[in-house]
């Protein structure tokens, strides 16, 4: 698996955070998503995934 964020798309709503908060974080200064881990240990796939789904401006990429 493999994740990118693009951060000019984020709107710094937190949902990647409050689903997968192992894989990201969230800018003090804007609030914008922050990639943690790009490639994520097989126990923080289903988190990611889901915060891929839950994320408002589709700023999360996950493939594989």
């Amino acid at each position: 698996m493999r994740v990118r964020v693009d951060v000019n798309r984020c709107v710094a709503s937190g949902q990647c955070v409050v689903a997968a908060a192992g894989a990201f974080t969230q800018s003090e200064q804007e609030g914008t998503v922050v990639l943690l881990v790009a490639e994520p240990p097989p126990e923080l796939r289903a988190a990611v995934r889901e915060a891929a789904s839950l994320c408002p401006s589709g700023a999360i990429t996950v493939k594989g």
